[in-house]
């Protein structure tokens, strides 16, 4: 079974705190507070090692923080590579109501010879574990001194030359720059949000969303996976569009629900393939797992999943009513 190599440029301190009402502009006490190491390919790397799927979560640490890399609770093997300072703190708070909070911190800027020893780190784990997937998750950080964006395109084909599919799940300018060089990138997994703020209009109706994941794939990406919070999961691949939801017990935190999510889809999708079934197959069950992995995520109160006991069952439909309106409507910035 091959491996998956998640990196994660902008890792973070994710401190979560639980109150019984949040009332803003007054002194707030909380009744419980989790600290963990945390950001997006950390997360989807532990749910993917909760699994026992071979993975490696390569990301840059604060110094102050490097100690925190030799703890994971899952088993997940961290390789940091450490940048001055400290690691950026993000923020949720957790009311009574069912509300989530955050307050994210802004990514810390990268020397060019901080990014090139992750790049080479996270080539090195790609050959180490003949990894079958690159995850490249989170905030992108710029280039110290400068205000631009690391360049990680030839990251990304490098990885594939080495044989790995590549997954991209970032946003803002990262995912716009890469829109215009999707050679490298197999898989996109933008949220409704995210996926409106690309095209550039509002997505209100399964519809609009799947034309939207569409419209992605003319741009060269083979597949799009789309979270869609409580209305589910659906991807739209060259084989076919299929649609799935679980629902969870209870609703604690949604913060690390689309992580978990996405680990679920990669870890599915190798397990398929790996026992011989179809391509459609492959997809189905793994936008099957991926359902079921977000719903078990958002009943626990810490970012990172604590089990994947009582993950619950996911139904998936190929071809969805694309009348089906979203619970929650994506407005893109700039649509009317």
């Amino acid at each position: 079974m091959n491996g998956i190599v998640t990196l994660t440029p902008s890792a973070a301190i994710d401190h979560t705190y639980l109150l019984s009402e949040l009332v803003l502009g007054e002194v707030n006490r909380a009744h419980a507070m989790h600290s963990e190491l945390s950001g997006k390919g950390v997360n989807v790397g532990h749910a993917i090692a909760l699994a026992g799927h071979p993975v490696t979560a390569v990301l840059a640490l604060g110094e102050d923080d490097l100690a925190r890399a030799g703890h994971s609770t899952s088993g997940l093997r961290l390789r940091a590579v450490g940048v001055p300072g400290r690691t950026r703190i993000n923020t949720t708070i957790l009311d009574g109501h069912g509300q989530t909070t955050k307050v994210n911190e802004s990514p810390h800027p990268l020397t060019d010879d901080h990014w090139r020893e992750l790049c080479r780190a996270t080539l090195d784990e790609i050959e180490r574990l003949e990894a079958d997937w690159l995850v490249l998750c989170g905030s992108v950080p710029t280039r110290a001194g400068s205000g631009e964006l690391v360049s990680f395109t030839e990251l990304l084909r490098d990885a594939a030359a080495l044989g790995a599919r590549v997954a991209l799940d970032t946003s803002g300018e990262a995912l716009d720059r890469a829109i215009h060089d999707f050679g490298a990138v197999t898989l996109i997994k933008p949220n409704t949000h995210e996926l409106a703020a690309l095209v550039r209009r509002e997505l209100r109706t399964f519809a609009d969303v799947i034309d939207a994941a569409s419209e992605l794939r003319r741009h060269g990406v083979d597949s799009v996976f789309v979270s869609m919070g409580e209305d589910g999961a659906l991807v739209v691949a060259e084989e076919g569009t299929w649609f799935a939801r679980a629902d969870a017990d209870v609703v604690a935190n949604s913060a690390g629900a689309g992580d978990a999510s996405l680990a679920g889809f990669l870890v599915g999708e190798s397990v398929h393939r790996a026992t011989g079934d179809a391509s459609e197959s492959a997809l189905a069950g793994a936008l099957a797992r991926a359902a079921s992995w977000g719903a078990l995520a958002v009943g626990q109160p810490t970012t990172l999943l604590a089990s994947l006991d009582g993950a619950p069952q996911a139904t998936v439909v190929r071809d969805p009513d694309p009348a089906t309106r979203l619970r929650d409507p994506a407005r893109s910035p700039g649509s009317s």
